[in-house]
C-alpha cells in the first residue's frame, strides 16, 4: 500500500482522494442507525463508531492519509490524545511520519494518573516545551481532547492543534478555540449524515 503523500500525484488531489476514502470506511465500517448514549450523556438515533474504522486497516490507511499533511503544517514534533480513541491514530501516524523521513514521536493521555509504578498520566513521549498535537477519533463537545490538552500543558508541552475524523458540531471546536487551539477535522456529523442519506444508509 503507498504511503502518503504519493509525489506523483498533485497535493489537492492527494487530499481529496484520501478524504474520500475516510468518508467511504466511516459510512462501511462507523455509521450505526438506532438509539445511542454518547459519552456527553445526550441520546442520539445515530452513532458514529469511528474505532470499527481506525481498527481496520484500510480505514486506519485512509484516516493517516486524511490527517497527516495537517500535522506538517503546523510543525508538531509529537502526537497524541485520549485512550482508546486516539490509539491506533496516534500509531498510524507516528508510522507514516517515520516513512516520510522526519519522524514524530507519540503519547496517549491516561483517564486517570497510575496509581503504582511511575503515576504518569501521560504515556510515551510528550517532551517539555515541544508543540505537539492532540488528536481523538470523534470531538462532540471536546470534554475528552480538552483533559488531554490539559494533562499537555500540565507536562509543560505546548499543544498547537486538535485533531479529529468527526466533528460532531456539539460545542466541541468552540471550546477548543476559547482554548487558542484550531481543531481540524476531515468531516463534520451534517456531512457524514448527508452521505448516509444520500446513500441510503
Amino acid at each position: 500500500m503507498d504511503t502518503y503523500p504519493d509525489p506523483s500525484i498533485p497535493a489537492g488531489a492527494a487530499r481529496a482522494g484520501a478524504r474520500g476514502a475516510l468518508l467511504d470506511a466511516i459510512l462501511r465500517h462507523s455509521f450505526l442507525r438506532g438509539r445511542f448514549q454518547l459519552s456527553s450523556g445526550a441520546w442520539s438515533d445515530h452513532y458514529v463508531d469511528l474505532r470499527r474504522t481506525t481498527l481496520d486497516p484500510a480505514g486506519l490507511a485512509a484516516s493517516v492519509a486524511a490527517l497527516f499533511p495537517k500535522l506538517r503544517e503546523f510543525d508538531v514534533a509529537a502526537v497524541g490524545g485520549p485512550t482508546l480513541g486516539a490509539d491506533p491514530l496516534v500509531a498510524g501516524l507516528i508510522l507514516e511520519s517515520l516513512r516520510g523521513g522526519s519522524p514524530l514521536r507519540g503519547f496517549l493521555v491516561r483517564g486517570a494518573a497510575k496509581d503504582h509504578g511511575t503515576g504518569r498520566m501521560i504515556e510515551g513521549h510528550c517532551p517539555a516545551g515541544a508543540r505537539v498535537a492532540v488528536i481523538d477519533d470523534v470531538v462532540t463537545r471536546g470534554g475528552s481532547i480538552l483533559r488531554a490538552v490539559e494533562a499537555v500543558r500540565a507536562a509543560g508541552a505546548q499543544p498547537v492543534l486538535a485533531l479529529a475524523l468527526v466533528d460532531r458540531e456539539e460545542g466541541g471546536r468552540e471550546a477548543l478555540t476559547r482554548e487558542g487551539i484550531d481543531l481540524y477535522a476531515p468531516f463534520r456529523l451534517t456531512e457524514v449524515l448527508e452521505a448516509a442519506a444520500a446513500r441510503g444508509i
